[in-house]
């Protein structure tokens, strides 16, 4: 998180609740069949966790607090955050931006059976177990997340 101002001249991470720091989103493959569509519904049965599409990429999102945010919602390793928290610019900040619009989200079941019917025609079918290993998206792959 930058330490930039704010137009009333003081630092934007003073009036901010982290809510940066408390979710975690990965990207994940586009959804191509009813086994994808199934995966995601899986994903959003548990607590905490969503699916969303920004800008045509699809990611799952958790809930977790991170680990050295303080209880005064600043930085504990402000120093030595890791690169991903310094590369985050002050017009993608979460207090500064407003609410998000997304292309679309997914937090329930249904939300997931319904979108999956509308795009194949059909509904997912069987519940099947799910997979013994979850794909993440080919761009968490390559970047070493």
């Amino acid at each position: 998180m930058s330490r930039s101002l704010d137009i009333a001249g003081s630092v934007l991470c003073e009036h901010c609740t982290a809510a940066c720091c408390r979710y975690i989103a990965l990207p994940i493959d586009k959804p191509r069949g009813p086994r994808d569509y199934d995966d995601i519904r899986w994903y959003v049965m548990h607590e905490g966790v969503s699916v969303f599409v920004e800008e045509g990429q699809w990611y799952v999102q958790f809930q977790a607090r991170c680990k050295n945010l303080r209880p005064d919602n600043l930085c504990g390793i402000y120093q030595t955050r890791p690169k991903i928290c310094r590369e985050y610019e002050p017009h993608e900040c979460d207090y500064a931006g407003g609410a998000y619009t997304y292309d679309l989200v997914f937090t329930h079941a249904g939300q997931v059976e319904a979108y999956a019917r509308q795009k194949l025609g059909a509904d997912l079918g069987e519940p099947k177990p799910p997979r013994r290993h979850h794909r993440i998206g080919a761009a968490a792959r390559h970047s070493g997340a």
